[in-house]
């Protein structure tokens, strides 16, 4: 998906935001925006199922007005929404919480950080994947020292570190 069409996407969701669309549809988009799909024949409202329309009834009255492409997109949004637990729903909710009290320019930072990552080799990622999961494993007053030790650092301090761990892993 191109840059301009991730904006656009994007814009459009802040739109609806705006006019106060609730979270499972928001969710439904987000979720989708970034996979890849089949697009299907545009569908009727009453094509539906009863779970599909509950969840997307704010669409209804522009229902036809959308290309078939966002239709599956809010499609399977919705289907993946229901077919989440409801503890994933509640972190869901509260990662997309996160997501909202974030500044335009955070938001930013973490959709460079997120397309440095996707631009990495696998094998990389999944040392980074690794990692990170190494460090949720920790306590949390452990995370906190961590989190402070390497705020505290220089970048030249951050430099020396990384290059300490590179030589380290390509040692192993």
């Amino acid at each position: 998906m191109s840059n301009a069409t991730m904006r656009m996407k994007v814009q459009r969701v802040r739109k609806e935001l705006r006019r106060g669309f609730g979270f499972p549809l928001l969710l439904a988009l987000v979720l989708t925006a970034m996979s890849s799909l089949t697009w299907a024949d545009p569908v009727t409202w009453q094509q539906l199922s009863e779970s599909e329309r509950q969840l997307l009834q704010r669409f209804e009255n522009r229902w036809n007005e959308f290309t078939p492409e966002q239709q599956a997109r809010l499609r399977q949004g919705a289907e993946r929404w229901t077919s989440m637990t409801p503890e994933q729903r509640q972190r869901a909710r509260q990662e997309f919480g996160k997501w909202q009290r974030l500044t335009p320019e955070q938001r930013e930072k973490l959709r460079d950080a997120y397309r440095r990552f996707k631009a990495l080799p696998l094998e990389q990622r999944q040392k980074i994947r690794e990692a990170r999961q190494r460090f949720r494993q920790l306590s949390p007053e452990r995370q906190r020292r961590l989190r402070e030790r390497w705020q505290n650092m220089t970048p030249e301090q951050r430099q020396r570190f990384r290059a300490r761990r590179q030589r380290k892993e390509s040692s192993d």
